[in-house]
């Protein structure tokens, strides 16, 4: 599943990635300016280049002495700490082996933070779950703390489509594969040869919907939880949430939340936003 996201992050319909590195690589110093952070505190565990260029712009200014992740894959972890010391050498890394829901207490309390939730993985929780996520964030922070979090855009349904629908077909196994992680997991019997994959934008809850459709009866068994599961031609298994968010939707989100947005940075043509937000003076 981890190395299919990964092409899908390289494929020409999927600018969610690449827009949001270029708008970090264009601001990354001034953010870092801005909070002053010591420490970068992510929730997933990134030595991608997005992460590095945050840290870079702190390394830059003699700000960097530490990182801390959230992350609920232990290799994960691993890998990414090894990779940023070997990057690094004098870099304090500190993990939380959790899911970012419940993250448990954050790294790094002790300095300046910059706390980041990038690639607009908000936008998998629905309105309820993202302000509840926001506001565990806000527990834990003090005002010289910065929250930068991702969001992607409302745009034309055309646009949002292919991006949760390429040609190349990478994203319908990636879909597909949920079904190869319940055979595994919970002793399933599912075929993948007996669903389709599909996406498509709810605008009037500006979000997109991935499925897997049925295209003939199935009946399947999950025995590790005795669940039958049967489904006729053309019901679906609904398999992920993608919400699309406004400045106003957002800034209304964060006002629940108890933050307030201190910046709001976007690409020339407002696909993708990266906002960093702090507690209210």
């Amino acid at each position: 599943g981890s190395e299919l996201f990964e092409r899908i992050t390289e494929l020409p319909e999927y600018y969610q990635t690449r827009t949001e590195r270029a708008i970090l690589a264009r601001v990354a110093d001034e953010i870092v300016a801005d909070v002053a952070p010591r420490a970068l505190v992510e929730f997933g565990s990134g030595s991608s280049s997005k992460t590095r260029l945050l840290l870079d712009a702190m390394e830059r200014r003699g700000l960097l002495v530490g990182y801390g992740a959230v992350e609920v894959s232990e290799a994960a972890l691993t890998a990414a700490a090894d990779d940023l010391v070997a990057r690094y050498p004098a870099l304090r890394v500190e993990g939380v082996l959790a899911d970012f829901e419940t993250p448990g207490a954050l790294p790094f309390a002790d300095v300046p933070r910059l706390i980041l939730f990038l690639g607009s993985t908000i936008g998998n929780l629905t309105r309820e779950e993202a302000i509840s996520f926001l506001g565990r964030v806000t527990g834990q922070m003090r005002r010289e703390d910065g929250f930068l979090i991702g969001f992607d855009l409302v745009k034309d349904t055309e646009t949002l489509e292919a991006a949760y629908d390429d040609a190349a077909g990478v994203t319908a196994e990636f879909n597909l594969n949920v079904l190869r992680v319940l055979n595994r997991e919970l002793e399933g019997d599912f075929r993948l040869e007996d669903f389709r994959h599909r996406a498509f934008y709810d605008e009037a809850r500006a979000r997109i919907e991935m499925q897997l459709v049925a295209v003939r009866p199935v009946r399947a068994r999950l025995a590790a939880i005795g669940l039958e599961v049967t489904l006729e031609a053309g019901e679906a298994i609904g398999t992920e949430l993608s919400h699309k968010y406004t400045r106003p939707a957002v800034s209304a989100m964060l006002d629940e939340a108890g933050l307030v947005l201190r910046r709001w940075d976007t690409d020339p043509e407002a696909k993708f936003a990266v906002a960093l937000t702090k507690l209210p003076a």
